[in-house]
């Protein structure tokens, strides 16, 4: 497969429909601005829609692709090595922070093993059944993924992303369940952008010590050493340095830009697949927002290159697609507003702030009288 071939299928939203958008928006009976970045956010879902006015965003979901990483063995994580499997668990038992805010938006949440590295037998069929192997290389020393791995997990993330166009989701909230994914997520970040380990190093969603930071700082350098000669091949720099929740999770932002089905991304491991597949696909990001800051370095850097402004700041560094899941009500209310608010009516043409229209009849036969008596612009002018 090769990935470049998604450029020539990846179109961006309708530009048409965005400015029909923005015009039924100079229309309505609330001022232009005073919704803020609301507007802004309704008219790029209209563009996506390919409609005017625009949908309500009915079946959103959230995905999560789950994966150990080998390079955790250096005790780069919060976490203990092969231990992401208990945070699928926590999902699936509705005890984790993203489970317990889509049970309170009533979200479904989908769980997809890519590469965890524990028993099958521990999780539901449903949830393991994808794996593509147990647990990636440490990369730091060696490749994360076979080519044959890397195109196999690729080619997962597309059939995810087709399964859910397919199923009628009109909007996915994207995230992981890793441990040590901040590593590679941040080495391909550092690859991609021309940068030190040092620039893009950071204290993972668990937190991590001064120590463990300095550790994971040496293992993005050494990756980095290996990573740089592949640059050009995306497929074969997911397969050095990445990871199988990585590579299907570019994939399934590709197929998604594909399907048009629009994605808010979390933090910076998918921020980093986002990265990746914007090589392949330069009008793809247009289909992605950034739902939110998440304290990373390599994130904000990610972020920056693709021109993608995060929604929210609110220092949630927990990761698994919580952060990004809290700009959900923000998307929503922008469809809900752009849908539902009325247009002025021709007796309030022209007002804004609460001016009404016999206010503005005032003004007007007010001025009427001041050219009259020789007072007013006119008076002035001469």
């Amino acid at each position: 497969m090769n990935l470049d071939d998604f450029s020539d299928l990846i179109q961006r939203p309708d530009g048409g429909i965005r400015r029909d958008a923005e015009e039924r928006r100079e229309r309505l009976s609330v001022r232009p601005g005073a919704l803020g970045r609301l507007d802004e956010l309704g008219e790029w879902l209209s563009a996506a829609q390919g409609r005017v006015p625009v949908r309500p965003v009915e079946q959103p979901k959230v995905v999560l692709f789950a994966a150990d990483h080998g390079v955790a063995t250096l005790d780069v994580s919060g976490r203990a090595a092969g231990s992401a499997h208990t945070l699928v668990r926590a999902v699936l038992d509705g005890a984790s922070p993203v489970a317990v805010l889509a049970r309170a938006q009533r979200v479904p949440v989908r769980v997809v093993d890519a590469g965890l590295d524990c028993d099958p037998g521990l999780l539901p069929a449903e949830v393991t059944r994808h794996r593509v192997r147990r647990g990636s290389g440490r990369i730091d020393i060696e490749d994360a993924l076979t080519a044959e791995e890397a195109l196999a997990a690729l080619e997962l993330g597309i059939a995810i992303a087709d399964e859910e166009a397919d199923s009628g989701t009109d909007l996915v909230v994207l995230g992981d369940l890793s441990v040590g994914g901040t590593t590679p997520a941040s080495t391909l970040i550092a690859a991609l952008c021309g940068t030190d380990a040092s620039v893009v190093t950071g204290r993972g969603g668990a937190g991590i010590d001064d120590l463990a930071w300095m550790r994971k700082c040496a293992a993005i350098r050494d990756a980095l050493r290996r990573a740089r000669p592949v640059l050009g091949d995306q497929l074969a720099l997911l397969s050095t340095v990445g990871g199988a929740d990585l590579a299907a999770m570019t994939g399934f932002l590709l197929q998604a830009s594909v399907r048009r089905m629009p994605v808010v991304l979390d933090g910076v491991v998918g921020a980093a697949c986002a990265l990746v597949a914007q090589r392949s696909a330069f009008r793809a990001p247009d289909w992605w927002l950034a739902g939110q800051v998440s304290g990373e370095p390599a994130q904000a850097k990610a972020l920056d290159r693709m021109a993608l402004e995060p929604l929210l700041d609110h220092g949630v560094t927990v990761g698994e697609g919580a952060g990004a899941l809290l700009a959900l009500p923000l998307v929503r209310a922008a469809a809900a507003l752009a849908a539902e608010l009325p247009e002025k009516t021709a007796d309030a043409g022209g007002t804004e702030d609460g001016e009404s229209a016999g206010n503005t009849e005032a003004s007007e036969a007010s001025a009427d009288t001041g050219a009259a008596t020789g007072t007013g612009a006119s008076a002035d002018a001469r």
